[in-house]
């Protein structure tokens, strides 16, 4: 029999059933390639992460570079936030790393994430959209934001992201309250251009908080509809709003159900660093 440590981690949050949840497996050494998918399948959240050592030597407390692998209850995915996230939570707060950063590799080349206070810090690629022609996407529009109007659209081919921007005048408790339908947005689009929609709106103030700006991400292309929050989003969320506002850091909101909330620092034209909490909420083993 097999036994694997397993966690879960609500990333982005403070307390726990807020933000987004991800599973987190912790590896001796590979598995064969279809149980990777099959556990995720399982686990039955937006991600499950699996960190590997790259040696036998390894030591979950104090090496500083494993190998680190996303899947959806679909698919694998070349890039994901949260579940980063949780995977550092996992070694940071649990198996009490020793070191101040470590250090993934992944999909999308080397991912860094440091301990700053109560908050991790994940050093990732900048995905900068590109503006789009509103008519192009019109049916797939209708079916994700309704009659809300839209101020500007945006296509991130690196990411497969479509951003859609809505006017500063749009009534933020529609925004709020939207509810595309999954499979009208999947009738519209098949994956190939874009796997997930960004509907996001300048900031707003609330109590003791201003948020530079706020969003909700939809994804059903990935077995996920809509993304409690989602770090890689931000990824693209960062380039364009640092633009549009002239700044280099920001306060976002992902106005989801559980929500969430990010710190953003722009460091250059390529790479963002992406802040937020989290808290392990369970551990257990996986047996097979």
């Amino acid at each position: 029999m097999m036994e694997i440590p397993l966690f879960t981690v609500d990333a982005f949050a403070r307390s726990c059933f807020d933000g987004n949840p991800a599973a987190v497996c912790l590896l001796e050494k590979a598995l064969p390639e279809e149980l990777y998918q099959n556990i995720a399948a399982e686990m039955n959240v937006s991600a499950t992460a699996f960190i590997m050592k790259l040696s036998s030597t390894d030591d979950f407390s104090s090496g500083a570079t494993f190998s680190l692998r996303w899947f959806t209850p679909k698919h694998e995915i070349d890039l994901c936030g949260h579940a980063t996230l949780a995977s550092a939570a996992v070694l940071f707060y649990h198996r009490e790393n020793t070191n101040t950063e470590v250090v993934f590799k992944t999909l999308s080349g080397e991912l860094r994430v440091r301990q700053r206070g109560e908050s991790l810090v994940m050093d990732f690629p900048l995905s900068k959209p590109e503006v789009q022609d509103q008519s192009e996407y019109k049916d797939i529009l209708k079916a994700a934001v309704g009659d809300m109007d839209i101020k500007e659209v945006c296509l991130s081919e690196t990411s497969k992201k479509l951003l859609v921007r809505l006017t500063d005048t749009c009534d933020r408790s529609a925004f709020r309250s939207m509810k595309p339908v999954a499979e009208d947005l999947l009738r519209h689009e098949d994956g190939r251009k874009f796997q997930g929609i960004i509907v996001t709106m300048k900031g707003e103030s609330v109590p003791l908080v201003k948020y530079d700006f706020v969003s909700r991400y939809f994804a059903p292309w990935h077995g996920v509809f809509e993304d409690p929050v989602c770090g890689s989003a931000h990824t693209v969320l960062a380039a364009y709003w640092s633009e549009k506002l002239r700044k280099k850091k920001m306060l976002a909101h992902q106005c989801s159900k559980r929500g969430g909330e990010l710190e953003l620092e722009v460091k250059d034209e390529s790479r963002v660093d992406i802040a937020g909490q989290a808290v392990v909420i369970f551990q257990g083993t996986l047996k097979l």
